[in-house]
């Protein structure tokens, strides 16, 4: 009876035993699972190399380092950048897909395009790393010698002044729009299909003003063939041209450029991504910003929730503009 007693006690201690071994490396395991990040991870650029990776790869070289994984660019060009957009929208939300984003694919897309399968929510904003000072200019012998001037006659001819842009609700018309419906006057766009082409209308005479980013113009600002008037975000180079905000309108819109990742990340994921961003924008901010700035942008880092509000703000703007300039459907 005794016997019998302490096999079973004995047999007890070993499934106990077993039990913890067993619990002990199903937690292993899982632990080895879950740390983050264990393998490469894809940044998609939603462009044809030349833009966005240029204005992004410094910065995504030293988070690779900061990461300990490589972080290749993965290229999806098409529909001014939805078709890259798309994908990471849909892409498993575990960190390892992330996006070289825009204001574009972001926010304006999802406005303005029919028929795209996702929409400005379906992304986790992960943080801004520059922003693109945009560029009111003329030719040198305008008859106007500032915006003030431009402002005051476009409200005695309405539509008689003309600019151009890149596009319709690009990030240089949406705030032309915003900029008009403060200031209570009109001037007539003439899009284009980029800003070379924006520009060329420009310096050709047939219009009288073109907006474009500061990466754009700045060449041509230099040589003195264009004359700025006001900017949106302050231009480095040229620091005695007025901003929208010091003429008294209250226009922010700017261009800019980051990352952001597929919705539902979870939040141990979002932390160590947020420290090291931190932690490159620490130890490269010198060269970080150098770089940013010969490219002609603003080195302007932001993450996390606040650059979340503001791209909500960035949203709320443009869909008020596309609603306000969108004829309602018959």
């Amino acid at each position: 009876m005794g016997r019998h007693r302490y096999l079973k006690r004995m047999m007890g201690l070993m499934i106990f035993s077993l039990m913890m071994v067993i619990g002990w490396a199903t937690s292993e395991v899982w632990a080895a699972e879950t740390k983050y990040p264990t393998r490469q991870i894809q940044v998609v650029i939603c462009y044809a190399p030349g833009s966005t990776d240029i204005a992004l790869r410094l910065f995504v070289d030293k988070l690779t380092e900061a990461l300990g994984q490589p972080m290749p660019f993965i290229y999806k060009p098409g529909a001014g950048g939805a078709v890259g957009a798309s994908f990471v929208a849909k892409a498993k939300p575990d960190g390892y897909t992330l996006m070289g984003a825009s204001m574009s694919p972001v926010i304006i897309s999802p406005l303005t395009k029919e028929g795209l399968d996702y929409t400005s929510n379906d992304f986790t904003p992960i943080c801004r790393i520059s922003s693109e000072p945009t560029v009111l200019s003329v030719k040198p012998d305008s008859r106007w010698k500032t915006l003030g001037e431009m402002i005051q006659e476009a409200k005695k001819s309405p539509g008689k002044i003309t600019y151009s842009t890149s596009a319709v609700f690009g990030t240089t018309h949406v705030p032309m729009e915003l900029l008009q419906k403060l200031g209570g006057f009109n001037m007539t766009h003439i899009p284009t299909t980029g800003s070379g082409p924006a520009l060329t209308a420009a310096l050709g005479g047939h219009v009288d003003m073109v907006v474009t980013p500061a990466v754009a113009v700045t060449s041509h600002l230099k040589s003195g063939s264009l004359r700025p008037v006001a900017c949106i975000g302050r231009l480095k180079e040229f620091p005695n041209v007025p901003t929208l905000q010091e003429l008294g309108y209250p226009v922010f819109y700017t261009g800019w450029m980051g990352l952001v990742g597929p919705k539902g990340i979870p939040e141990e994921i979002m932390n160590t991504i947020y420290k090291a961003c931190d932690k490159v924008m620490e130890v490269h901010k010198k060269s970080l910003e150098e770089y940013t700035t010969n490219l002609g942008s603003t080195p302007a880092y932001v993450k996390g929730e606040e650059f979340d509000k503001e791209l909500k703000s960035y949203y709320t703007v443009t869909k008020n503009i596309v609603e306000a300039l969108t004829p309602p459907k018959k």
